[in-house]
């Protein structure tokens, strides 16, 4: 079926709403990125997300969820309520190496874009400020918190080396394992100490073989973030931050039991004692939703984008993030936008110096056309319209 008159004139003004802005979204990638700040404190990023939407006379609410650096800005009052992402948290030492900056630009975008439609189309447009993406889940304590409970889709777009529409994740389970033995002192009296360091030795050995038994998409992976404090004492105290992943959330959970019996080993054969914390919430895989996945590819490649294909998205799993609970719950999307990042991958200090590069700029601005372009053409479908209203309203009933 054609478009009418009506969808092509609502596309086309999106379309306009952000070009017009593209300096200032541009301006607003490179502000957030040039003052990197880690989860929870991401402050000076909000103020600088909230001030384009402000202006445009977005209704905000700050310090939603309990959580001081998430807001909830609104515009509109349609039925269908589309609600964008905006990430903005950095990494230690290494800044923006996951590109948040274009995240929270290009959400910002869309939603100026959609602002321009929203009565035309029956949209409420809602970008909510999601912190702490990369240690804290920010996203799943906003889930709980019924930050969501009135989103009826979800989208955002998050940079990486290459265009993937469907993009998979991992869920993730963030650990400390903290081991508890005796000091002593190392030459005179060894013998009267419970050697805290050796536990972790032993574990990392039993992890390290536990490694060739993992199933498919099952990873682990950690630092020793306390070691002792002094070559002459025995360590009394010694930690590891362990990641444990898994393609789903059944395999994660059969992770865990496994990798839990590699840390009580290490107690067990040194005489230690050993405790489990759990540091964030769990982060389930990414399900994206196959009707937003078709209208996103249409809109990015109709910007002269050449995704990977379908059947390689699943192949190439990225890490984990909160947005896949998002996504276990509300019909969303969580598509890589490319950037040249001359061979760099996210998390590298090379991505996070392209992450304000021409092709990174590029990102901010059709990041927020495919969205906007993405969720126009889903308020225009009737049938797709109505599905996600229907899912709305069942999941509000459950809630209730």
């Amino acid at each position: 079926m054609a478009p009418s008159r009506t969808g092509e004139f609502s596309a086309t003004a999106a379309d306009t709403a952000i070009l017009a802005a593209s300096d200032e979204l541009i301006g607003l990638s490179h502000a957030i990125h040039a003052e990197p700040e880690l989860a929870f404190d991401e402050t000076r990023s909000v103020a600088k997300v909230l001030a384009p939407l402000r202006a445009r006379g977005f209704a905000i609410t700050t310090g939603i969820a309990g959580l001081p650096t998430a807001f909830r800005a609104v515009y509109g009052s349609g039925p269908l309520t589309v609600g964008i992402c905006a990430e903005y948290d950095a990494l230690p030492e290494i800044g923006h190496a996951c590109g948040h900056n274009i995240i929270a630009a290009s959400s910002t975008g869309a939603a100026l874009g959609l602002a321009e439609v929203a009565d035309q189309l029956g949209l409420t447009v809602v970008v909510l400020g999601t912190p702490a993406e990369e240690s804290g889940g920010g996203k799943v304590l906003m889930l709980e918190a019924g930050a969501f409970d009135d989103i009826a889709m979800a989208m955002m777009v998050h940079p990486g080396p290459a265009d993937i529409v469907g993009a998979r994740s991992l869920a993730l389970a963030d650990l400390a394992v903290t081991f508890h033995g005796r000091e002593a002192h190392a030459s005179a009296a060894p013998e009267l100490g419970l050697n805290a360091g050796d536990a972790i030795t032993v574990t990392q050995v039993a992890l390290g073989l536990l490694r060739q038994h993992l199933r498919p998409g099952q990873q682990l992976h950690g630092i020793v973030s306390d070691g002792g404090v002094a070559p002459n004492i025995v360590p009394g105290r010694a930690e590891l931050l362990y990641y444990l992943r898994a393609a789903d959330a059944a395999s994660l959970d059969d992770l865990m039991r496994r990798a839990k019996a590699c840390f009580a080993a290490g107690a067990l054969a040194t005489g230690c004692t050993h405790d489990i914390r759990t540091l964030a919430p769990t982060y389930t895989e990414l399900t994206p939703d196959p009707v937003l996945i078709a209208a996103y590819r249409a809109q990015i490649t109709g910007l002269g984008r050449v995704p990977i294909a379908p059947e390689l998205e699943v192949l190439r799993p990225l890490g984990s993030t909160d947005m896949g609970n998002v996504t276990n719950v509300i019909p969303g999307i969580h598509p890589v936008i490319g950037i040249d990042a001359g061979g760099a991958v996210t998390h590298q200090p090379d991505f996070a110096a392209a992450a304000v590069n021409a092709s990174a700029d590029r990102a901010v601005i059709d990041g927020a056309l495919a969205l906007a372009r993405t969720a126009v053409a889903i308020a225009r479908d009737e049938v797709h319209r109505d599905r996600l209203l229907q899912r709305l309203i069942e999941r509000q009933e459950d809630i209730r």
